[in-house]
């Protein structure tokens, strides 16, 4: 049973689920969000008179409780995201958790992110704007599919299989793929290919031949670069303290390792993110030769997308 929560917290939440985030990002919210209202409670500090030492305190509460650096920048993420929804609304004058200091996570952890950084880094993507909407379809296709970060500025609509979940002809000569599509990055490429989404970064004459198919636009109207798609990755992960490390290849293994973890064979993975051998997928997690399921009943964002 879901335990009810303030009701600024559970419009909150409504708001990011009327919004498309997916069931995973809502309950990784109300889990930080739980924890950040009972401290609140406990030392009686109201919602709407937080101030920007009061979330400093907080923080230096879970680090104490023995929270990774990335599980406190994890609950940042939520505590911003609930106080600038206040703001918003007009029911605080600020929001206090806007300038507190992300926690630095050591570098060596970025290699494979877990489950709960993933979510706090998909969820580190606000608003509903035209960046706002291409930047969440970017992290959740990288995610999501096991992209190289080559193949995502790739894409063009004819790659595009929105209705069957699929992404088709990845890669290059003998060695082209399909590869599945997961609820959240469906629906987020969906939202992101609208005349409010990719329209609006649509030029009146298109600059170089191949753009008007490019998936993913820059703000000028052009296919956006190898070097625009690491800066928008780097960006999310500075929000939550996995900058240091943090690249599209991050990404693709930790999707490779994921599924791994959750049962998936060694082969369906290669397949799917066109490894050269299995020696090279089964590198990403030492243990996995006791995978033996598929995308849909691994990859923790692979939640059915309606059809469009």
């Amino acid at each position: 049973m879901v335990t009810p929560l303030p009701g600024e917290v559970e419009e909150l939440l409504s708001s990011l689920g009327e919004k498309g985030r997916s069931p995973n990002t809502l309950a990784a919210y109300r889990r930080d969000l739980a924890s950040y209202v009972g401290y609140l409670a406990e030392r009686g500090v109201p919602l709407l008179e937080v101030t920007e030492p009061v979330v400093d305190d907080y923080l230096g509460f879970l680090r104490a409780a023995g929270r990774a650096p990335s599980s406190v920048a994890r609950a940042l993420v939520s505590v911003r995201a609930l106080h600038r929804f206040l703001a918003d609304d007009g029911r605080s004058a600020g929001n206090p958790a806007g300038r507190v200091g992300v926690p630095r996570i050591p570098t060596e952890a970025h290699q494979v992110l877990s489950e709960g950084e993933v979510s706090a880094l998909l969820g580190a993507v606000s608003g509903d704007d035209t960046v706002a909407r291409r930047d969440r379809a970017i992290l959740e296709v990288l995610y999501g599919c096991g992209l190289r970060v080559s193949e995502l500025v790739g894409l063009s609509f004819d790659n595009l299989d929105l209705h069957s979940g699929l992404l088709r002809d990845l890669g290059a000569g003998a060695r082209r793929r399909t590869v599945p599509l997961g609820g959240p990055a469906a629906e987020a490429l969906a939202v992101w290919l609208t005349p409010s989404g990719r329209g609006s970064f649509t030029p009146v004459r298109w600059a170089r031949r191949g753009d008007a198919d490019a998936v993913f636009l820059n703000a000028r109207g052009g296919r956006l670069s190898r070097q625009g798609a690491w800066g928008i990755v780097h960006h999310y992960g500075e929000r939550v303290g996995l900058a240091d490390a943090l690249t599209p290849n991050v990404l693709r293994h930790s999707c490779a390792t994921h599924m791994l973890d959750r049962g998936a064979d060694a082969r369906v993975v290669q397949e799917m993110l066109g490894h050269a051998s299995v020696a090279t997928t089964a590198s990403a997690r030492a243990s996995t030769d006791r995978l033996r399921l598929v995308y849909q009943a691994t990859h923790p964002r692979a939640l059915r997308a309606k059809p469009h």
